[in-house]
């Protein structure tokens, strides 16, 4: 688990920042006057402004701020490792993986 979480957040902001780097290499010109371009150039002047490249910005950052709060999320319910020795030993004896007698020769060795 932990190492899908590493490699999600190893992976994910590249891929984030190669698809704004892909987004933003459309320089004005590029594909015309009209059809390239976000909304036309609809009073934006020569390309889409802050509506086009900020919005755009805005919805990455909250994609990743999302997939951080998943991961960060998705590796505190997985298993607790606060778990000692002594809560082991009394879940086996629980369970009939050893007996009382092993069961009280392991405590005292652990507390003692």
């Amino acid at each position: 688990m932990q190492r899908a979480a590493l490699i999600l957040s190893a992976t994910l902001p590249a891929a984030l920042v190669a698809s704004a780097g892909a987004a933003l290499a459309d320089l004005p010109g590029g594909y015309g006057n009209y059809y390239g371009r976000m909304m036309g150039g609809c009073g934006f002047g020569d390309g889409p402004g802050f509506l086009g490249v900020g919005m755009m910005l805005l919805f990455w950052g909250i994609v990743l701020a999302a997939a951080v709060l998943l991961v960060r999320w998705l590796l505190e319910r997985g298993p607790k490792r606060g778990d000692n020795a002594l809560e082991i030993l009394k879940e086996r004896l629980a369970r009939g993986e050893i007996d009382p007698a092993e069961y009280e020769a392991r405590r005292k060795a652990l507390e003692g």
